[in-house]
C-alpha cells in the first residue's frame, strides 16, 4: 500500500488517507452570508472525491470578519442552518468527514471577490465596512486603513469564535479549523510586518502570539474532544522581516501542547508585495516540514502547488508531512484522488454508483499512462 493512500488517526478522527481538500474560498454565498446551491454542489462534488477529509471555506465569525460580501458566516442560526442542510445532504451520499474553517479578515475584510477588481477594498459606498487589525496599517496602498483593536475588540472576536464554534457543532460539522495563516487577522498579529503595536499584544514574537494563543485556548475550551480541532498558520511570509520560521515552529509547538489534533501549516499573502517561489511546485513544503521534525509526533498538513501523485506520495513517505492538502489540483481535477490512486496501483475509491465507469472500464493503455 502507498503511503498516502494509508489511514490517518488524527485526534479522535480516522482518515481513509492522507489527501485533504483544503479550504477554498468561493465568494459565492447569499449577501447574508448564508449557503447557496453553489456550495452545495462544490463541497458535495469534493466529498466523492475519494478525498480523506474536506475543509470547507472560511467561515466569517463576525459580520465585520467577512474576507467579502458574499463569503460564508457562522455568526448566526440562520447560517448554522443552511450549513446543517448542506452536511444532512452530503451524508445521504458520502461518509468523508467535512469541516469548517473559522476566520476573521481583519485589515483584508470589506473587499471584492478576486475577480472584480482585483480585489480591492470596498469603500462604505460600494458595499464596505470599518475592519480592524492589531495596528491602523492598511493592507496594500489605497486600501481602508483598519482601526486598531483595542482590549473590547479583541473580547468581542473570541466571543465571536467561541459562539461561531458552537453553531459548527450544532450543524453537525465532523471537525473545525482555526485559521491563523495567509494575513488574515490572527496571521497580522503574529506579523512583525502588519503588528507594529508596542504594548503586550507587539513587538516580541510571545507577545505577537498572545492574541491568537488566546482566540485558540478559547476555541479549545470550548469545542468537544471527541471532535478533531486543527488550526491554519503561516510558516512564512516570503517578504524581508516578516515571521520567522523560528517563531511559526514555536507557535506550533504552543498550539500542539494546548491540545489541537492537526498543524495546518501555509504560508504567505499577509504582505501585498511578496515574492513567493510559487512557480516551483512544493514551495511551501519545506515550512511543514520544520514542524514536523519539531514535533515529530504531532500530525501536521502540508500544501502548496502539490499536483503529481508521486510528488504527494514521496511527501508522506519520507515524513516531511503526515498529510498533502490538494487545492488548485482539486478544482482542475475533481477525481484528483482518484487518479492518483490509479497512478500510485491502488484501489480508486469510486463512489458506488460510479463503479461501472470506473477504472475497470478504462482501455489498458490508458491505466499504463496514468501509472
Amino acid at each position: 500500500m502507498s503511503t498516502l493512500f494509508s489511514p490517518l488517526q488524527m485526534g479522535p478522527l480516522t482518515l481513509a488517507n492522507r489527501i485533504v481538500v483544503p479550504p477554498m474560498s468561493q465568494y459565492s454565498a447569499a449577501a447574508d452570508g448564508i449557503a447557496t446551491p453553489w456550495h452545495a454542489q462544490h463541497i458535495g462534488g469534493l466529498a466523492i472525491s475519494g478525498a480523506g477529509m474536506v475543509i470547507c471555506e472560511a467561515h466569517g465569525v463576525t459580520p465585520d470578519g467577512r474576507i467579502t460580501p458574499h463569503c460564508l458566516g457562522l455568526w448566526n442560526r440562520e447560517q448554522a442552518q443552511a450549513l446543517q442542510k448542506l452536511l444532512a445532504d452530503i451524508r445521504t451520499y458520502s461518509n468523508t468527514p467535512v469541516g469548517v474553517q473559522l476566520n476573521h479578515a481583519g485589515r483584508k475584510a470589506g473587499t471584492n471577490a478576486p475577480w472584480r477588481h482585483q480585489g480591492a477594498s470596498l469603500d462604505d459606498n460600494d458595499g464596505g465596512w470599518p475592519t480592524v487589525a492589531p495596528s491602523a496599517v492598511a493592507y496594500k496602498p489605497g486600501w481602508r486603513v483598519p482601526q486598531a483593536l483595542d482590549e473590547a475588540g479583541m473580547a468581542r472576536i473570541i466571543d465571536g469564535f467561541v459562539a461561531a464554534a458552537e453553531r459548527a457543532l450544532a450543524a453537525g460539522v465532523d471537525f473545525v479549523e482555526l485559521h491563523a495563516a495567509n494575513g488574515y487577522l490572527l496571521n497580522q498579529f503574529l506579523s512583525p510586518l502588519s503588528n507594529q503595536r508596542d504594548d503586550e499584544y507587539g513587538s516580541s514574537p510571545q507577545n505577537r502570539m498572545r492574541f491568537p494563543l488566546r482566540v485558540a485556548r478559547a476555541l479549545r475550551d470550548a469545542w468537544p474532544k471527541s471532535r478533531a480541532l486543527g488550526v491554519r498558520f503561516n510558516g512564512g511570509e516570503f517578504a524581508e522581516g516578516g515571521l520567522a520560521l523560528e517563531e511559526a515552529v514555536q507557535f506550533a509547538r504552543e498550539l500542539h501542547a494546548m491540545g489541537y489534533d492537526y498543524l495546518h501549516v501555509s504560508g504567505g499573502y499577509n504582505i501585498y508585495n511578496q515574492t513567493p517561489p510559487a512557480d516551483r511546485p512544493g514551495y511551501m513544503v519545506p515550512f511543514a516540514q520544520a514542524v514536523k521534525e519539531a514535533l515529530p509526533e504531532a500530525v501536521v498538513i502540508t500544501v502548496g502547488l502539490i499536483y503529481e501523485a508521486a510528488q504527494a506520495e514521496a511527501i508522506v513517505q519520507t515524513k516531511r508531512a503526515d498529510l498533502v492538502a490538494i487545492g488548485r489540483g482539486m478544482l482542475d481535477d475533481p477525481n484528483w484522488p482518484i487518479h492518483a490512486a490509479i497512478a500510485l496501483g491502488e484501489k480508486a475509491p469510486w463512489p458506488q454508483p460510479y463503479d461501472r465507469f470506473g477504472p475497470l472500464g478504462w482501455p489498458t493503455h490508458q491505466l499504463q499512462e496514468a501509472k
